[in-house]
């Protein structure tokens, strides 16, 4: 991802429940309520973000943030449309294991 980025969109966590090997919950893009599902990648889903809403690049950039100006980064392959918001990654869900209280947006950074 060399190019400039740029940030997409916003997710914003309003309730995200912690579950033995995932988390799951409710969030907001544009206004709209989705369900969100982040779990740990496997051989068959390695590092993907699917969403409910149209998203025109590859790869993107999500940044989780939230109180006291914590945030962490990783990239993720855009894998198609669902009906919830999934994020299938093994470095975000373990920095949500340690700091779910902390976070409360994803920002979407891509170069679209």
């Amino acid at each position: 991802m060399d190019e400039q980025l740029k940030k997409t969109m916003s997710i914003k966590i309003k309730r995200l429940d912690m579950f033995p090997n995932h988390f799951f919950g409710i969030a907001e893009i544009n206004g709209e309520d989705y369900k969100i599902n982040i779990q740990g990648q496997s051989v068959f889903r390695t590092n993907l973000m699917k969403l409910p809403i149209k998203f025109k690049d590859e790869k993107a950039l999500l940044r989780l943030s939230g109180i006291n100006g914590s945030f962490f980064e990783d990239i993720v392959n855009f894998k198609g449309k669902s009906e919830w918001i999934e994020i299938d990654s093994d470095r975000i869900l373990t920095y949500l294991a340690d700091h779910q209280d902390q976070i409360d947006t994803i920002d979407v950074l891509s170069r679209f």
